[in-house]
């Protein structure tokens, strides 16, 4: 058996800072199928393009746990990104203000 079929849970990027578990039932060099254990599934196997596993584990719980950390992980970086988008609406509204500014003048010169 592979490594890779050792390892039939994967996560799945959903969104940012959230991936899904997923059981990959066959693979081939370059794409892999499989269900979400998490959702209800209707229909056949969904398949995706190797490059879209973010990590592989053996078991459901250990995929389980490990997107749970990472969550928490993800967390972690709230505060700093709720501070740099603040700086971030501040400089959008500076070089609005800036170009408004530039137009303005040149109307009246």
């Amino acid at each position: 058996m592979s490594e890779r079929m050792e390892r039939p849970w994967a996560l799945m990027r959903h969104h940012a800072g959230w991936a899904d578990v997923f059981h990959i039932e066959t693979e081939s060099a370059d794409s892999i199928s499989g269900f979400y254990p998490d959702r209800e599934t209707v229909g056949p196997a969904v398949t995706y393009s190797t490059r879209a596993v973010l990590a592989r584990f053996p078991t459901l719980e250990a995929a389980r746990a490990a997107r749970e950390g990472a969550v928490a992980e993800w967390r972690k970086h709230d505060a700093g990104v709720r501070d740099a988008e603040v700086i971030l609406r501040q400089a959008e509204k500076a070089r609005e203000d800036a170009w408004l500014k530039c137009l303005r003048d040149a109307a009246e010169g």
